[in-house]
C-alpha cells in the first residue's frame, strides 16, 4: 500500500501533491512524505466520483469544493473496496443492471403506446351525451346553410332513414350540397350525406349501405373516440367553442381503424337485413368507386379517404346477400329521383365553392 501513490489538490492551495493514502478508522489520511504535509482525515463516504475512464480515476470531496484525488491504474483491493463506483448509464440503471433496465423501459414504452391507442376508446363512453351533442351542433353550424331541402326530397330521405334507422339512433340525418363523394358522422349522432355521394350512387340501396355504416359509427361513438385520439382531451375539456371548424376538419379526415370499420359494416349489414334491402348494391358501390383515384375538385375528399376500402369489405357485403331472398328497393324510382334532385332544386341552399370548413 505504501507504493500506491496518488495525486491530490486540497481545495485550498493550487499545489498538486504526490501523496500516499493511509487508512484510518472509517476513512483515510493523505500524506506527502517529501514535504511532511498531511491532510485532514476524510471519510470514505465523503468521496464522489468525478471520472473513471481508461484506467484513470478521479474523486472529489462532497464537503470541500476543489478537493481532488486521483490515480492511474488499479487501486489495491483494500482501497478499491471503499471507493464509490462510477455511474455508467445513470443511477437507477446501474442499480438495476443494463438488461433489466432495458426490459423495464421496453415494457413502459409498450404500455404508453397501448394507452395512446386504447385510452380514447375507454374514455369516450364516459363523455356526457350533452357535451357531445353540443359539439356536434356547433360543427353543423359550420356547414353554412348548405343543407338541401325540398318537400319531395325531405320525404324521400325520411323514408330511407326510417328503414335503415328505425330506432332513431342518429339524432339527425341530413343532405348537404357538397359535391364530394363523402358522408360523415359528427359527434352527438349527426350524420351528413354529401350530394356528391348521392350523385355517384347508382341506386338507393347503395346509399342505404353507406348510411347504415355511418349509423354503426353513431352506435359505437367512434367519432368521439377518433377526436380524442387525434386531439386529446382538449376536445372534451374545451368543448366546441371556437374550435368547431378545426374539429370538423378532423372528423372529415378521420380514419377509425380496421376494427371500428368492420364493426360499422356489420351494423350496416344488420340494418339492411332487417329492412330487407340487398347489400349487393353497397358491394357494387365499393367496387365501382373505391378503386378510382381521387382527383381534384369534387373528388378532393372521398368517402374512402376516411373509410379505407379493401377487397375484404367488398366481399363482406357481397357475402351478406342471401340467395333466393326477394329484396325490395330502399326507395321507389320517384323517391330516388326526388332525393337525387333535392340539392339542385332547392333555391335557398348555399352553393359549394370549394372553400375549407
Amino acid at each position: 500500500m505504501s507504493d500506491f501513490r496518488l495525486w491530490h489538490y486540497d481545495g485550498v492551495t493550487a499545489v498538486r501533491r504526490s501523496v500516499l493514502l493511509r487508512q484510518a478508522a472509517d476513512g483515510f489520511v493523505l500524506e506527502e512524505p517529501e514535504s511532511g504535509w498531511a491532510g485532514a482525515p476524510a471519510a470514505w463516504s465523503d468521496l464522489t466520483v468525478i471520472g473513471v475512464e481508461s484506467g484513470r480515476s478521479a474523486y472529489g470531496h462532497s464537503a470541500i469544493p476543489g478537493w481532488r484525488m486521483g490515480f492511474a491504474g488499479e487501486a489495491p483491493d483494500g482501497i478499491a473496496a471503499h471507493l464509490p463506483k462510477g455511474a455508467r448509464y445513470g443511477g437507477w440503471i446501474d442499480r438495476l443492471g443494463f438488461w433489466p433496465a432495458a426490459a423495464l423501459f421496453t415494457i413502459a414504452a409498450v404500455l404508453v403506446v397501448w394507452g395512446a391507442a386504447e385510452a380514447p376508446g375507454i374514455v369516450a363512453p364516459f363523455i356526457p351525451r350533452s357535451w357531445e351533442n353540443r359539439m356536434g351542433d356547433a360543427m353543423v353550424g359550420d356547414f353554412g346553410g348548405r343543407f338541401c331541402h325540398t318537400p319531395a326530397g325531405d320525404a324521400a330521405l325520411r323514408t330511407l332513414v326510417a328503414q335503415v334507422d328505425p330506432q332513431h339512433e342518429a339524432r339527425e340525418i341530413a343532405l348537404a350540397n357538397i359535391p364530394m363523394v363523402n358522408a360523415v358522422t359528427l359527434p352527438g349522432g349527426r350524420v351528413i350525406l354529401f350530394d356528391g355521394l348521392i350523385q355517384q350512387a347508382g341506386s338507393p340501396d347503395e346509399v342505404a349501405g353507406v348510411l347504415g355504416h355511418e349509423l354503426g359509427h353513431v352506435r359505437h361513438r367512434d367519432t368521439m373516440t377518433g377526436l380524442i385520439r387525434q386531439l386529446g382531451l382538449s376536445v372534451v375539456l374545451g368543448g366546441a367553442g371556437g374550435n368547431a371548424g378545426g374539429y370538423l376538419n378532423g372528423v372529415l379526415a378521420m380514419s377509425y381503424g380496421r376494427e371500428a370499420e368492420t364493426a360499422a359494416d356489420e351494423v350496416a349489414i344488420q340494418q339492411m337485413r332487417s329492412a330487407n334491402i340487398s347489400p349487393a348494391g353497397t358491394a357494387a358501390f365499393f367496387e365501382r368507386i373505391g378503386g378510382k383515384e381521387a382527383g381534384t375538385g369534387a373528388r378532393a375528399m372521398t368517402w374512402f379517404s376516411s373509410h379505407p376500402l379493401s377487397a375484404d369489405r367488398r366481399r363482406r357485403f357481397a357475402a351478406a346477400v342471401q340467395p333466393g331472398t326477394r329484396y325490395r328497393s330502399a326507395l321507389d324510382p320517384a323517391q330516388w329521383q326526388a332525393l337525387r334532385s333535392s340539392c339542385a332544386k332547392d333555391p335557398k341552399v348555399a352553393k359549394f365553392w370549394g372553400k375549407p370548413f
